[in-house]
């Protein structure tokens, strides 16, 4: 997978600047940060730091995901927005066109993940050693063969939304990992982080910022 990274060029998409915070919506099929190896130097970091020199990393976004990611523009920003990560106070939505009709409207998905290690980077439901992952999920639109759901993760865990929507039977659509068949074959994996609501780290005012899905 790792020879044939081609990630999409064009200029940064920026939501929102200012002295403390930088919002970008971050394309599909570019890494957030640099992979191992040449051919995986380019990433969105990279491209901010060019233009946003003092611009330090406080999450990431997995490659095949696109949508809101915040970068800090100073060491405290850096530290104020990663506590509020670490202690899960960032609200997070995301939209998926997954495989399936989903039954209900609402939902919670309450399944442990532990990375798949002969397998990795995949990650896999383990309820003895896996840690804890919580995701909400709600029907927007059903389809014929898909439902469109809005995501919302109560924790932060490597593929966890990827996972959980494979876990109950319904792969997220073009998911080089977790879909099969012809919930696989579509141009890029169909999730987007839709929305980040944090709070400001100079001054602690509540913020949000959105970036509509492109599918």
């Amino acid at each position: 997978m790792d020879d044939a990274y081609n990630p999409p060029q064009g200029p940064l998409d920026i939501i929102h600047d200012d002295h403390e915070l930088l919002i970008v919506n971050k394309p599909a099929g570019l890494l957030s940060v640099p992979g191992k190896g040449e051919h995986l130097a380019d990433c969105l970091l990279a491209r901010v730091q060019k233009a946003f020199p003092q611009a330090l990393l406080v999450h990431r976004l997995d490659r095949d995901t696109s949508g809101v990611m915040v970068f800090g523009l100073t060491p405290h920003a850096q530290r104020h927005l990663g506590l509020q990560f670490e202690k899960r106070h960032v609200k997070k939505t995301y939209i998926a066109r997954v495989w399936g009709q989903v039954e209900g409207k609402t939902g919670t998905i309450d399944l442990p993940l532990i990375v798949d290690w002969p397998n990795r980077p995949r990650q896999m439901v383990d309820h003895e050693n896996g840690k804890p992952a919580v995701t909400e999920w709600r029907v927007l639109k059903l389809g014929d063969t898909e439902t469109r759901l809005k995501l919302m993760p109560k924790t932060g865990r490597s593929h966890q939304l990827r996972v959980h929507c494979q876990a109950i039977g319904h792969p997220i659509l073009g998911d080089p990992f977790y879909a099969e068949g012809p919930a696989r074959g579509y141009p890029r994996l169909m999730l987007h982080s839709e929305t980040l609501q944090l709070k400001h780290p100079d001054g602690g005012k509540g913020m949000k910022f959105t970036s509509k899905a492109p599918f």
